[in-house]
């Protein structure tokens, strides 16, 4: 599931497939930036592990002389003096180690960045989760979202699962890119909007570069017939199949504000989301 940006609803839809799919799926949150599934999946945690990726200058005081060198090349204000005494700022540091080549005491040394926690749980539907969180100030690695998502692979072969629901980050950046790896079919959610249009046609394009089939799905398409009639439009021209029309219905908010999805409840919602589960199930068994 991705979405060219964010705030269409695609985590909330991608949780409502995972309750339809109850028993035969894995889920993988691989939205890094706002991992929001566990607000709907509310898994229990099996495995938690730190995660790092990249490094970070550390300056020892011992052996510091206080020259200042490194401040002077440091190109990303990661360095600064404090009291006589020099220190890195680790949302500064890029990692670069210029300062660590130009210390003529040996000072500084690179370690291993600590970027996040990555989880394997089990979702309240019962299916197996992999997951993650980044810390502070981390980049979203697209390493990161690899994880989750060998993880994912690791756990459809141990459940013997034939589905994997993953939910991607929003744009075309690196995490996005990582996201597509292995995918059989692209589900996009987009809103009926000058920029859910926009970055819709965005992503597109990074779909055609990998040559992979997509459908797409319009949340709160009654909000602006204009707009929602030209996504149809564009798709229509580009290939991708409407899978299904979500309106506006204050329901979507009540539910996740019970921490539950749209699909919960016996309402009109619940039945488009059945026959969007059902239209994606017979694409993908088609490919």
């Amino acid at each position: 599931m991705l979405s060219g940006k964010g705030g269409t609803g695609k985590t909330s839809v991608t949780a409502a497939l995972g309750v339809l799919a109850a028993g035969k799926a894995v889920i993988a949150d691989c939205d890094l930036d706002a991992a929001n599934m566990h607000l709907l999946m509310q898994p229990e945690v099996l495995k938690k592990e730190a995660f790092f990726s990249g490094e970070l200058a550390e300056i020892d005081p011992e052996a510091c002389i206080n020259c200042g060198m490194c401040e002077e090349v440091c190109h990303f204000d990661a360095v600064h003096q404090d009291a006589e005494v020099y220190d890195i700022n680790p949302l500064r540091c890029e990692g670069c180690g210029y300062c660590e080549v130009v210390c003529p005491t040996n000072a500084i040394s690179m370690h291993a960045r600590r970027s996040g926690d990555f989880f394997v749980s089990t979702a309240r539907t019962g299916d197996p989760m992999a997951h993650a969180h980044l810390d502070a100030g981390a980049d979203n690695s697209g390493k990161l979202v690899a994880k989750v998502k060998e993880e994912a692979k690791r756990l459809a072969n141990q459940h013997q699962r034939d589905l994997i629901l993953v939910d991607g980050a929003p744009g075309i950046g690196c995490p996005v890119v990582s996201s597509l790896a292995g995918v059989n079919y692209v589900v996009l959610v987009t809103e009926p909007s000058a920029s859910g249009l926009h970055d819709l046609k965005r992503l597109v394009e990074v779909l055609q570069q990998f040559r992979l089939q997509a459908g797409c799905i319009i949340n709160k398409a009654d909000l602006n017939h204009d707009q929602a009639e030209a996504i149809r439009t564009f798709c229509f021209e580009n290939g991708i199949e409407m899978i299904g029309e979500i309106p506006y219905d204050t329901a979507f908010t009540a539910a996740m504000i019970q921490g539950k999805t749209i699909v919960e409840s016996d309402n009109q919602l619940k039945q488009i989301m059945d026959k969007i589960y059902i239209s994606i199930q017979h694409k993908i068994n088609v490919l």
